[in-house]
């Protein structure tokens, strides 16, 4: 049975720091492209950044130069390291995995970023 668990999330005031982490069972994170995805109350989900196979990153241009995404030491983990933080990163955040036409998804942790 696959599973994401992602961790890491809280509340912080406008400028600081988190790290979340996504931790997974049932799958080799080494050959999936991962991604990290958040969604506010009231709006869509949305991408956040993104990692392939091969360590390609990408990054939604309101996060660009305030978060990196990378893959753990450990084999079965991604973290997202988020530092100037914004009233407007305030959302749920979920961890995916992808590979061809399988995806599977965390189940969330909270970000609330507020003074």
């Amino acid at each position: 049975q696959v599973q994401l668990v992602e961790s890491g999330g809280g509340l912080v005031q406008p400028g600081g720091s988190l790290r979340l982490s996504c931790v997974a069972s049932g799958i080799n994170f080494g050959i999936w492209n991962l991604a990290w995805y958040r969604q506010a109350p009231g709006k869509q989900r949305e991408s956040v950044a993104a990692i392939t196979a091969k360590n390609f990153t990408t990054y939604a241009d309101s996060v660009k130069g305030r978060f990196t995404l990378s893959r753990g030491g450990a084999a079965n983990t991604v973290h997202l390291q988020m530092d100037r933080l914004k009233p407007e990163d305030t959302a749920i955040y979920f961890c995916n995995a992808v590979y061809g036409m399988t995806d599977y998804w965390g189940r969330g942790t909270q970000v609330i970023v507020s003074s």
